[in-house]
């Protein structure tokens, strides 16, 4: 099978296109004939060497946490890890390359039967690659507001605000969709009317270009009461005027560390506002977390809620496998929108 590899970090260059031979599904496994494999930002950082475990976790690692494709073969069942699934099934893959060499930029990959998810049938394989980290982010970040919902369901943020700070990006986008699926009223912040298009066609209901005027009195005019929650992506800069707009009991979510690594913060207001700062990063919010969001993600599909596309606000980006490397740079060169590995390509 053709597998992207690379066997020391470094710049898109260490990525190589390579022959390997077909792995065989252990106990508890699958294989899965990959369709598409997702591009995350988080991908080329462990490529350079910033994932979690720092520089080479193995001698060789097939880059990308994210796919989509068809059930190959099944395990041994471990337990029954892997009794759920039979051949021809469509799946989606999210932390393929956690803890592991075997990523989704390859024809095959074989995973843990717990982090293969069931792909609806009215689902693209193209939605099913941009799931993983982007919308498992989002809907982290949707449920762990002190006063809000755990699971997202129909109604469950009904009567509530969110704010999703750059909602453009694929994280953002996946939170719009998500948390407008619930019932929660959507502001989004964005940099420029392409990007203002991009939220409104992903479900905000209302945008603030954060570079013209006075951003929080424009946010305060929509949500006069404050924002119940914010979906943060530069917290180092954008934390006062999440102060600024933030309700009572109010929820900051971080899942990210655009525009800096430390925040200065006023104690005495957060106090007042009894607020709630919540860091976040995928690998380490445990298992329950992640089969909940698989579930709520999967029924959001099924509800019609989550789409990709620029119709969507979600721009998609293609390279052929061969073409990882060109891949990884666009998303290192923060290309707007998701890009995508056509495996099959």
């Amino acid at each position: 099978m053709r597998s992207i590899v690379y066997s020391t970090n470094g710049d898109p260059s260490v990525l190589h296109l390579v022959e390997r031979e077909l792995p065989e599904p252990g106990p508890g496994e699958v294989r899965v004939k990959l369709a598409f494999s997702g591009v995350n930002p988080t991908d080329w950082k462990t490529r350079r060497g910033g994932g979690p475990s720092g520089g080479m976790p193995f001698p060789e690692v097939v880059p990308n946490l994210d796919g989509a494709g068809v059930i190959d073969a099944v395990g041994p069942a471990a337990g029954d890890a892997a009794t759920t699934f039979a051949v021809g099934d469509r799946v989606w893959v999210y932390l393929a390359a956690h803890e592991s060499p075997l990523g989704t930029a390859q024809e095959f990959t074989v995973q843990p039967a717990s982090r293969v998810v069931p792909l609806p049938d009215a689902a693209s394989f193209e939605l099913g690659a941009s799931l993983g980290v982007p919308a498992m982010t989002a809907h982290r970040a949707l449920t762990v507001a002190q006063d809000g919902p755990t699971r997202l369901t129909p109604g469950a943020l009904d009567g509530r605000t969110v704010l999703v700070q750059g909602g453009a990006g694929a994280v953002g986008n996946a939170a719009i969709q998500l948390a407008r699926w619930a019932g929660a009223t959507v502001i989004s912040t964005i940099s420029s009317d392409e990007k203002a298009r991009l939220a409104t066609a992903a479900g905000a209901h209302h945008v603030v270009n954060y570079r013209e005027g006075d951003t929080a009195a424009a946010i305060r005019e929509v949500a006069p009461d404050g924002v119940d929650l914010v979906v943060e992506v530069a917290i180092a800069q954008n934390l006062p005027l999440d102060q600024a707009v933030l309700a009572p009991r109010g929820t900051v979510v971080s899942y990210a560390n655009n525009g800096g690594d430390s925040i200065t913060l006023d104690i005495r207001p957060h106090m007042g506002l009894n607020t709630r700062l919540q860091f976040m990063l995928l690998y380490t919010v445990g298992d329950a977390a992640l089969h909940a969001a698989a579930e709520d993600i999967t029924a959001a599909i099924e509800d019609g809620a989550l789409h990709v596309g620029k119709d969507h606000g979600l721009a998609l980006t293609v390279f052929p496998l061969a073409e990882t490397a060109a891949a990884h740079a666009a998303v290192e060169d923060d290309t707007v929108g998701k890009v995508l590995i056509d495996v099959t390509a």
